[in-house]
């Protein structure tokens, strides 16, 4: 096993579960996700394997069917997923978000509802808050939910929706206009949408267009969510009270952002291991690569940069698990961990040559799939405005 990425002070279970999923990533993931991606295929095996793994319920408790894992535990699977393919954990991520977003917040009812059959795989989630006109303006939300008598009627077009295809239960933030404040924050509200998977009309008054077309991140379908006066009740309002949609969403991804950096991490070590590898069998004037200062100097900075994200991720992981909050951790790991990567993945393109442009060679891919986590769940702008924000909160100076 890498010297790289060691977590100090993880229980017997937690090291074995870790180890499985790293055999899970060696056999099962690493041998067949180029070509997967290549085709933008989506890896049916690979999640059907994760699902007999308990991979879908790592975080949802025990009493609802899941392993009842910790934030750290959900994380450091993550990375090692991610080192196999940044695709396949983008899969679990939204899942896990909704999850999450039910256990935290959403009523007894709802958490019975849904949590159980979300542990199994049988439910799959995905989130919903950027539109096509805004990106990180969360309070510029145009999609509406109106009432109608008893019920609600959802109206707009939503943007960015990992699993957008293949999820049956969508965490949709929306604006209700019932005059409960004048903060455009206060205005809005998460409902739980059901549909069936697959693309097209998928429910009643709801419409998914199809995959989005990206550089990388292949495989899993991102997609638009369209809603056209789509109905529903109070008992889909998560938490069963309106206008508490924002503080529930950045709830939910404050813990995106640990799973971003987890990716980032994992990702960045797969690229490290590639570029080590090729270093010590390519061979020019005469001698292995790695044997010019240059390459190791390379290496030096990029194993360095390896290791430091995965220690920041890890930090705020375990923040959150002690129940305190994490934004400031969270959006610098998120930071540094997406920044790292798209700089390891670089240098590893590099060693590689010309033979890095070529799709043969495993680094092609990750240097389209890098740039992904420079802004999702949040830009590098973003996450430095809530790191200086929450920093003037402890460092203010006192008049």
């Amino acid at each position: 096993m890498s010297r790289l990425q060691q977590t100090d002070g993880l229980t017997e279970e937690q090291a074995e579960l870790l180890s499985l999923v790293r055999q899970f990533v060696d056999e099962q993931i690493l041998p067949v996700a180029t070509e997967l991606e290549h085709r933008d295929e989506y890896p049916q095996a690979i999640v059907d394997g994760m699902k007999q793994m308990g991979i879908f319920g790592l975080m949802i408790p025990e009493e609802y069917g899941g392993l009842g894992e910790s934030l750290l535990t959900y994380a450091l699977c993550v990375e090692e997923i991610a080192r196999g393919w940044m695709s396949v954990s983008g899969i679990i991520n939204t899942h896990f978000i909704v999850a999450y977003l039910l256990l935290q917040h959403g009523t007894e009812e709802q958490k019975r509802r849904y949590l159980p059959r979300m542990a199994t795989g049988e439910i799959r989630g995905a989130f919903s808050m950027s539109e096509p006109a805004l990106g990180s303006d969360v309070a510029a939300i145009r999609t509406k939910a109106v009432r109608d008598g008893d019920e609600w009627v959802l109206t707009g077009q939503k943007m960015w929706l990992t699993n957008g295809g293949s999820a049956n239960l969508v965490a949709v933030l929306v604006r209700t206009e019932l005059g409960e404040s004048d903060s455009p924050y206060k205005n809005l509200t998460t409902f739980l949408v059901e549909k069936e998977p697959g693309f097209g009309e998928t429910a009643q008054g709801i419409t998914v267009p199809g995959k989005i077309d990206k550089m990388g991140y292949k495989g899993v379908d991102t997609t638009e969510l369209v809603l056209d006066g789509h109905r529903t009740s109070d008992a889909q309002l998560l938490g069963g009270v309106p206008g508490r949609g924002f503080y529930q969403m950045m709830d939910g991804v404050e813990v995106g952002r640990v799973n971003v950096a987890a990716r980032a991490c994992g990702v960045s070590r797969r690229a490290f291991e590639l570029g080590v590898a090729y270093a010590q069998q390519r061979e020019t004037f005469g001698k292995k690569i790695v044997e010019h200062q240059a390459i190791l100097f390379r290496l030096a900075d990029m194993a360095t940069k390896v290791e430091a994200a995965h220690q920041m991720m890890v930090k705020a992981a375990r923040v959150k698990d002690a129940g305190q909050r994490n934004d400031l951790e969270a959006g610098m790991a998120k930071y540094l961990a997406a920044e790292y990567c798209a700089d390891v993945v670089e240098q590893a393109f590099r060693i590689h040559g010309g033979y890095g442009y070529s799709k043969e060679y495993e680094i092609e891919r990750l240097y389209r799939e890098a740039p992904m986590l420079l802004i999702g769940e949040g830009t590098a702008e973003i996450q430095k405005m809530i790191i200086g924000r929450r920093l003037l909160e402890d460092y203010r100076i006192k008049d």
